[in-house]
């Protein structure tokens, strides 16, 4: 397989044409050309993923008969995994793979996956979920990562870069969000699957037709081009990947072991950073340590806003009326898509707010835009726990009352996420780039893990429980969301000296 790669992509390699690093970061104007193969690569990607993501826990009730719990916490362990292997990738690819390999192997993984829920959705389920796990770790990370490297250190437009690249993400969610759960509904849940790796396939495409761009951007570091034993741990690295799938069936089908797994790996990663960190200077470190809060921070905040696709999931398909502002459409495509179409609508507002405030020597620093986040966050789960007030007798609340909540959210995701992507490669060596870039990947995963665990503990406990016992149960656990995430955005904001002292210049 690996030899394939290779075959088919042939640009992976060198080549005398291709632009330099400088002419590449010397670019005029607001965006460098290279970020739009990246953009669109990335875009495609994430509609494979989102796709799959916005059916999850429904096929898991409706196909796979589980209860809402069991749901929420395989859904968990699913999506912990995926963020987590996204560190694992990172690591592989700034030792052995580089990014361009790395993200062509993951990408053909996860296409494999959903060739698989094509086939059969129900019977290979599992099994795809442990590819697309895998391949999520090699593509995510180190796409990413390429972002950082098309501007020089200190550039200012970087931020704008993640920003438009943000946004390339969540067109893909978009579209994923809309037309998947349709095609579930209305076709069969085995196209819905297929079509997220059709676009992933479109994706892959893009980048090895546009590749060339990059210049060395991607390409493995000299060190490693000067190892003898290079091809030999290339090619055990994609053994090594694929003899892992069956322990990621094990782990992801027994939720008791994914508690172990995460047990064990955010405290190894730590130890694994920490011999990495005396290798710098003192203020290298301290931007380490400042990366590390946004880290810990955004375990909180993803526990939280990655409810989408577990409780409210569920709650969008059993409690809500098919009437958003007179027209008839199916809740979980509002689920989906509404975050998506959101920040597509107000990040370049947002950005605009920024550079505004800049001009005037008013721009908050990154950990007060992360704690009005939270504030965000906190105000959006009481909009959803409001959703009560709004229910008939048979427990079917207000769709428009929900849409109004994901417009909250939205702004709260826009205060914290892209500024994190920029953030790790700007509080970084340029060495430990991807390794940091997968650590706040594997945030994540503690996130979505922590997701699953909440969740099911707002599901009822009842295995029959009414539609009014279920809305109950949900909006209360809402309510406690919201006020956890009020704290936490309060922590944050008194405590931003401190952390901006650590950031030494990064802005």
């Amino acid at each position: 397989m690996p030899e394939t790669i290779q075959q088919e992509a042939p640009d992976l390699q060198p080549n005398s044409s291709d632009a330099s690093l400088a002419q590449i970061q010397n670019f005029s104007g607001k965006y460098p050309k290279q970020l739009w193969s990246l953009f669109f690569s990335e875009m495609w990607e994430r509609f494979c993923f989102y796709g799959n993501r916005s059916l999850l826990t429904i096929f898991m009730v409706e196909k796979l008969s589980m209860t809402d719990a069991e749901s929420n916490l395989k859904y968990g362990a699913i999506q912990a995994f995926v963020y987590a292997f996204t560190f694992i990738g990172g690591l592989f690819a700034d030792k052995i793979l580089g990014f361009r390999k790395s993200l062509f192997w993951g990408g053909s993984l996860m296409i494999l996956a959903s060739l698989l829920l094509f086939i059969d959705a129900k019977t290979l389920f599992f099994p795809a979920m442990c590819l697309m796990i895998v391949g999520t770790g090699f593509f995510k990370p180190n796409i990413s990562t390429m972002v950082g490297e098309l501007y020089k250190e200190g550039d200012p437009r970087r931020d704008a870069g993640f920003g438009l690249f943000y946004s390339g993400i969540n067109i893909g969610a978009l579209f994923a969000g809309i037309v998947c759960v349709y095609a579930a509904r209305h076709f069969s849940w085995n196209i819905a699957f297929g079509l997220s790796g059709l676009f992933m396939f479109i994706g892959l495409i893009n980048f090895i037709f546009t590749q060339r761009s990059l210049g060395p951007i991607g390409r493995q570091a000299p060190k490693i081009l000067a190892n003898p034993n290079r091809k030999r741990n290339e090619l055990l690295t994609y053994a090594g990947s694929l003899v892992a799938l069956p322990a990621i069936y094990i782990l992801i089908t027994n939720t008791q072991y994914t508690d172990i797994f995460m047990y064990i790996i955010g405290p190894a990663t730590l130890i694994y950073l920490l011999v990495e960190m005396r290798k710098y200077s003192a203020t290298e470190n301290k931007k380490l340590v400042a990366a590390l809060v946004f880290i810990i921070f955004s375990i909180v905040f993803w526990a939280f806003f990655e409810q989408s696709g577990g409780s409210l999931n569920l709650f969008a398909a059993n409690n809500l009326k098919h009437d958003l502002l007179g027209f008839n459409i199916d809740p979980n495509i509002v689920n989906n898509s509404s975050n998506s179409f959101f920040v597509i609508l107000f990040s370049p507002l947002i950005g605009l707010l920024w550079v505004g405030l800049a001009k005037k020597k008013l721009e908050p620093n990154a950990l007060i835009k992360f704690g009005i986040g939270f504030l965000f966050l906190a105000l959006a789960f009481y909009v959803f726990y409001y959703t009560k007030n709004f229910a008939d007798g048979n427990g079917i609340t207000s769709l428009n009352i929900f849409t109004l909540a994901y417009f909250v959210i939205t702004f709260g995701e826009l205060f914290l996420s892209p500024i994190g992507l920029s953030l790790m490669t700007k509080l970084s060596p340029k060495p430990l780039w991807g390794v940091m870039m997968g650590m706040w990947f594997l945030a994540s995963a503690y996130g979505q893990y922590v997701a699953g665990i909440l969740g099911a503990g707002m599901s009822t406990a009842k295995e029959n429980a009414t539609l009014t016992e279920k809305l109950i149960a949900y909006t209360e656990g809402y309510k406690q969301l919201a006020l956890y995430a009020l704290v936490a955005g309060v922590v944050l904001i008194v405590i931003s000296p401190f952390v901006k002292k650590l950031m030494g210049g990064v802005k």
